[in-house]
């Protein structure tokens, strides 16, 4: 017992008073057994080691406090996570923890997107600071804010993607992190799940009216710019909302009308048409335009709407040509065609395909091709009555081109500019699209009536229309707005208008063969449109991304929603 006591004194010596003393087991199994005389002690109480500091080396004055294991290395700064509750993350892997930094000087569509392609345990925390007088976001008025935003810009024509983007970016700047929104054809539902735990919340709406007007989308896209970047409070922008929807549109009734003149017009003289071409076709698409109001304000569905406004055009075209005047009824009722063609429509339902909204993607297809059957009602239902009068009206008649390409140049402006009075743009867009415009008819001449060899028109669209969707998403990002403002009306050149019509004709004649040549040289065109448009946009995304954007180390995320890999 005296050594046994002797031992423990030992160790409370040489331990700090706070250290935890042996128990009676640990020093019992140091205990010399009974009988056996116990050995002298050593000269040294404490004997050295290899691991001893070697006599005349200086050592710090107080040691070094005793620490845990997991306490953090010593000149280690706390990282941002220490407001969150952890100092440390737990496990670091080899190549280090790819870091997401989604800065506010990047446009958010950008943001947006990026962090919508991610799953949903990969994207980052929401950034939003909450006021001092705020107990934290009134999560359904939050849904219903985001809800209404993206009936808005889906109405107006807006890809699926980019509704999405808005209503994630609206979501997220208002705290909720585990939400996933959902865009259809006509409906929006957003879900939101507080942890792995809670139940969900989900609201949807549904978008029953559709309208172009670009100035409120433009608008939509400044107040979801300042919700995701200045933190406006839920008062402050349900009162942006009020006023987006307040507002009226800029261009009256009557400017619509002049505008589709003038927009048939020149299209007429794309195609060789004169000036007693150009005035047939701004009347007959200014009877048109006004028959489709009528129809409108009684009620009638948009199908019957452009069947009646189909009318007028081809009627024009048929009268001068029975009438043997020496103009060119093939241009007047091209003219025509062009001012009705839903081009806009047909950009968006292939955008959405190509980045894998195949159901958003199908039903705006389907809805073109409705609109579509409609022209084609109204324009065989004119052109089967006129050859009743004139059977000898000839639809190989060949499109004079000009010699002069000063003025289709000009013509191609004037049409991308009277595009951007029917879409209801602002302003200071009107200038940038009608200059793509004509960017788009000179690219295009240039590789398919000046290159030598000359491109195939197929080709030769498709990459003016490229061209078009890279200096419109150049322009959208200069200016944190949406690309289309820039880039619908200045497609509106290159639509299939004279295909169109030598198709219908043919069909009206009885020849079917050449009747769906020239209908399936008119679809090509249209997705060659559609096609260029998305591809000048995706590259304008993937050489001009802004650092800070991807994860470090990561490419950009495609739409992966249908495949395995």
């Amino acid at each position: 017992m005296a050594e046994r006591q002797r031992g423990d004194s030992g160790s409370e010596a040489e331990a700090p008073e706070d250290r935890k003393p042996q128990s009676d087991e640990a020093g019992s199994a140091f205990t010399s057994p009974l009988g056996i005389p116990i050995p002298p002690p050593p000269e040294d109480e404490h004997p050295t080691s290899e691991f001893a500091i070697p006599k005349g080396l200086a050592v710090e004055s107080e040691p070094e406090p005793e620490g845990s294991a997991f306490a953090p290395p010593a000149g280690t700064a706390p990282s941002a996570s220490t407001t969150q509750g952890t100092l440390f993350p737990a496990f670091t892997p080899p190549h280090g923890i790819p870091m997401v930094q989604l800065t506010k000087e990047v446009p958010w569509q950008d943001r947006m997107r990026t962090m919508l392609r991610m799953p949903v345990s990969e994207r980052p925390v929401p950034e939003r600071v909450d006021k001092q007088d705020e107990s934290g976001p009134a999560i359904p008025r939050v849904l219903d804010l985001t809800l209404r935003i993206g009936e808005i810009l889906l109405a107006g024509g807006e890809g699926a993607e980019d509704v999405e983007a808005a209503m994630f970016g609206v979501a997220h700047a208002y705290g909720l992190e585990r939400i996933e929104p959902t865009v259809t054809f006509t409906l929006l539902s957003i879900s939101y799940q507080p942890s792995l735990v809670d139940d969900p919340l989900t609201a949807s709406r549904t978008v029953r009216r559709r309208g172009v007007d670009y100035t409120r989308l433009s608008a939509v896209y400044r107040l979801v710019a300042a919700i995701t970047s200045r933190g406006l409070t839920l008062e402050e922008a349900y009162r942006g909302l009020a006023e987006i929807r307040r507002n009226r549109h800029p261009y009256p009734g009557w400017a619509l009308t002049i505008a589709s003149g003038t927009l048939a017009g020149a299209a007429s003289t794309l195609v060789g048409g004169n000036v007693l071409v150009f005035v047939a076709a701004a009347v007959g698409a200014m009877l048109g335009d006004r028959l489709a109001w009528l129809a409108s304000g009684r009620g009638l569905p948009e199908f019957y709407q452009f069947v009646v406004a189909a009318m007028p055009p081809a009627a024009m075209g048929m009268a001068l040509s029975i009438a043997h005047a020496n103009v060119q009824a093939s241009a007047v009722i091209t003219g025509g065609l062009f001012a009705l063609i839903p081009g806009r429509a047909l950009v968006a339902g292939v955008q959405d395909g190509l980045t894998g909204y195949y159901i958003t993607a199908s039903a705006r297809l389907l809805e073109v091709m409705y609109l579509i059957v409609g022209i084609v009602i109204g324009v065989l239902t004119v052109l089967y009555c006129g050859l009743q009068f004139s059977p000898r009206l000839n639809p190989e008649q060949a499109l004079r081109q000009y010699d002069a390409p000063t003025v289709q140049i000009l013509a191609s402006m004037l049409l991308a500019l009277s595009f951007c009075v029917l879409l209801q743009q602002e302003r200071h867009t009107v200038l940038f699209a009608t200059f793509n415009g004509g960017i788009a008819w000179i690219v295009y001449g240039s590789l398919a009536n000046v290159a030598d060899p000359k491109l195939n028109p197929v080709a030769a669209t498709t990459i003016a229309a490229g061209v078009v969707g890279l200096f419109g998403q150049l322009l959208s990002r200069y200016r944190y707005a949406s690309a289309l403002p820039y880039v619908t009306a200045a497609i509106g050149p290159l639509l299939p208008g004279s295909a169109t019509y030598f198709g219908l004709l043919n069909f009206a004649r009885g020849d079917l063969g050449p009747g769906v040549a020239s209908l399936i040289k008119a679809a090509s065109l249209a997705l060659a449109i559609a096609v260029g448009v998305n591809l000048g946009s995706e590259v304008a995304r993937l050489f001009l991304r802004a650092p800070g954007v991807e994860a470090v180390g990561a490419g950009r995320r495609a739409a992966k929603r249908t495949r395995g890999f």
